[in-house]
């Protein structure tokens, strides 16, 4: 759960994934992820710290990035399955983890935003244009690309991530997808953040966008590309399922 400068929003965020996991029979954790935030949201973090055990905090001195914020809680993690949601509150977690049961079958999980009036024109508009240029530039077909995905926490294992910014998760499932891992896609919501404003758009946040996209280009498509389909991992649903497809084959 990455947060910067967070205050008014970390608690309900928190409390909301902790009454996801109690109504879901959920046994999991919140890496609450204090990327260099100088309000009070460190506080309320250790605050809930002391309440359940269930909270941990990671601590950066400055502002890395949510991809950076993401691949940390993710290298820190102590169960099978990772997904992210913001310290905003903008996401709804019974949303995304209601689907949890589908990685006995994929890998990965990417939930699609189908309230899509929750956000403003502009940002509506920014995200479609995104995903068209992902979708086009690798040659894809997913409905969304930035959402609270769940993964299986070993496909991710000894994968370089390049994005800091916003562009970290399509690049993850860029690359995890062309590398053959089964996916699932499913409708969920998202609410509004009551206060504060998205870190999303900025100029920053563009810039580190634009830089990510041209080095996830040269991973792919450049010398040495990362576009291989070997080097699956064996506890994977999909490496699973392809093995008892081959000794199907053998016995027939």
């Amino acid at each position: 759960m990455p947060a910067l400068n967070e205050e008014s929003n970390i608690l309900p965020a928190i409390r909301s994934t902790l009454k996801a996991f109690k109504d879901l029979n959920i046994k999991g954790e919140i890496i609450a992820v204090n990327d260099g935030s100088t309000d009070h949201t460190g506080a309320l973090i250790r605050e809930m710290m002391a309440q359940d055990p269930r909270v941990r905090m990671l601590k950066h001195e400055k502002p890395e990035g949510i991809g950076a914020s993401f691949w940390d809680g993710v290298q820190s993690a102590r169960g099978n399955i990772v997904t992210m949601f913001s310290g905003d509150n903008e996401n709804i977690p019974f949303e995304a983890l209601r689907y949890i049961d589908l990685l006995k079958h994929v890998d990965i999980v990417v939930p699609f935003v189908y309230n899509r009036g929750g956000r403003g024109r502009f940002r509506e508009f920014l995200s479609s244009l995104f995903r068209t240029i992902i979708n086009l530039s690798f040659r894809m077909n997913l409905n969304y690309t930035n959402g609270t995905v769940l993964y299986r926490k070993s496909i991710l294992d000894g994968m370089h991530l390049q994005s800091k910014g916003f562009l970290f998760q399509a690049e993850i499932l860029v690359k995890m997808i062309r590398k053959g891992y089964l996916f699932a896609e499913v409708p969920y919501s998202i609410g509004k953040r009551n206060t504060g404003t998205s870190k999303a758009i900025s100029f920053r946040s563009f810039f580190n966008v634009v830089k990510g996209y041209f080095l996830l280009l040269l991973a792919i498509y450049g010398p040495g590309s990362e576009n291989r389909p070997d080097g699956m991992v064996h506890d994977s649903a999909t490496f699973i399922r392809w093995k008892g497809m081959m000794n199907g084959k053998n016995h027939s």
